[in-house]
């Protein structure tokens, strides 16, 4: 008789919860003003992380709009923000090249509904148990995967064939290094040095957007010979797309299993990771399984979108808490602002330069990598070390899934073992 209670509020996602307590003209100004900080940091992340995959910039955009507003709506994390996250980048590109976007979008469907099974069997606090060195190492590995597909925009190089393997790609780069466009290269530093000025001077101003607005502008205004989004994708649409399922078979089905499985699986943990993240810096206490019930809903409408993949992502949650938020309304705001720009402003987009996209996910790829706790674990705890070590290689340079899968295995090994610390 009491555990239906308990059953039932697992599931009751915070926005009910909020709802609930009473909602004001002030809350709702909090809200506003999260919402419009965050859509101004997801803006420029958004497209570059969808043109970093391998997809449209349109395509991140779409997720940040749908999935966001779904992961918020039905979340179980006050101040989660769902949207692409560059933690997908190399999984994204490498389901695209094997499968084709279609493909891609298979698995992401499928991928919701295994998030789906995995809340409504209340498994979401297994996902948790996997060491945080693993975690750790893979999303330092993910780092140096996106960076070296940035080269070519950072530097404006003229290639016909990019590879997707690291060593290939980083010999193929290196063989065209004379095709180097110096505007292109001048812009990068421009944009970097906007970002880190801003991040130092006046940390409040969204200094990513700043540098896509001056890199955009200086395109339209001088003329620069440079490679933009109007250029390569021919700019952005001013709409949302209406919802299709994608093509599928069960031949389709199966081919595409192991992608889908990843995606859940990492979606999953990103999201909790983000939710614990939130946790610590609100003092409030997110329901796993109902967050990860409203990643498995986000992404199934995702993929009916042709949206990118959604997880909740720590950097643009930890602004939306920055930001005063008040609850996940900010979340859904943030959404609609973002909707609001593709309807409003889609055609200035065209001018964007991708060596301004690529400068942002260069400064996302840096700052991905936990520096300083893995100094401190490799100078203090040699068996955590192992663990990063082994899953930062077999990432890099073998495969996602075999990476923090064998990672896993090691450090759950070394944990019952009792040389490893559960974190």
């Amino acid at each position: 008789m009491n555990s239906s209670p308990s059953v039932t509020e697992a599931y009751t996602p915070k926005l009910v919860s909020m709802l609930r307590e009473g909602y004001g003209r002030t809350e709702l100004r909090a809200d506003v003003l999260a919402g419009l900080t965050v859509a101004i940091v997801a803006l420029p992340l958004s497209m570059a992380i969808a043109i970093g995959s391998g997809a449209k910039p349109e395509h991140g955009l779409y997720s940040a709009v749908v999935g966001g507003s779904v992961i918020s709506a039905l979340g179980g994390s006050r101040f989660q923000i769902g949207g692409p996250a560059g933690a997908f980048i190399a999984l994204v590109a490498a389901t695209i090249g094997h499968f084709g976007y279609d493909g891609f979008l298979l698995a992401t469907l499928m991928a919701g509904v295994i998030m789906l099974v995995i809340g409504y069997l209340r498994l979401g606090s297994l996902i948790r148990h996997i060491p945080h060195p693993v975690l750790t190492g893979f999303t330092a590995g993910i780092a140096v995967i996106i960076f070296a597909g940035e080269i070519r925009d950072l530097f404006g190089l003229t290639i016909a064939h990019e590879p997707t393997e690291l060593i290939e790609r980083i010999g193929a780069l290196w063989d065209v290094r004379m095709s180097a466009n110096m505007t292109a290269i001048a812009m990068s530093v421009f944009c970097l040095a906007i970002i880190v000025g801003l991040r130092r001077l006046a940390p409040r101003f969204p200094g990513l957007l700043a540098a896509v607005v001056l890199a955009g502008a200086g395109v339209w205004f001088f003329h620069l010979p440079l490679e933009t989004i109007g250029t390569k994708f021919g700019g952005i649409p001013g709409s949302i797309p209406f919802p299709s399922l994608p093509q599928a078979d069960l031949a389709r089905m199966i081919e595409v299993l192991p992608s889908a499985v990843a995606i859940a699986l990492l979606g999953g943990m990103e999201s909790l990771l983000s939710a614990v993240v939130a946790d610590g810096m609100s003092g409030r206490q997110h329901r796993p399984n109902c967050e990860l019930v409203a990643q498995g809903y986000a992404n199934i409408a995702c993929a009916l979108f042709g949206a990118l993949c959604a997880t909740g992502t720590i950097a643009r949650t930890a602004t939306n808490i920055r930001a005063h938020a008040h609850g996940p309304i900010a979340g859904i705001l943030h959404s609609l602002f973002l909707l609001g720009f593709m309807l409003l402003a889609a055609p200035l987009a065209s001018y964007v330069p991708l060596a301004a996209l690529a400068a942002v996910l260069g400064l996302v790829a840096w700052n991905m990598i936990e520096k300083e706790a893995i100094t401190a674990i490799f100078r203090h705890d040699k068996a955590a070390a192992s663990v990063i070590t082994l899953t930062f290689l077999l990432v890099v340079f073998v495969d996602l899934i075999v990476g923090i899968g064998a990672g896993a295995v090691l450090g759950l090994i070394l944990q019952r073992t009792g040389h490893l610390k559960a974190h």
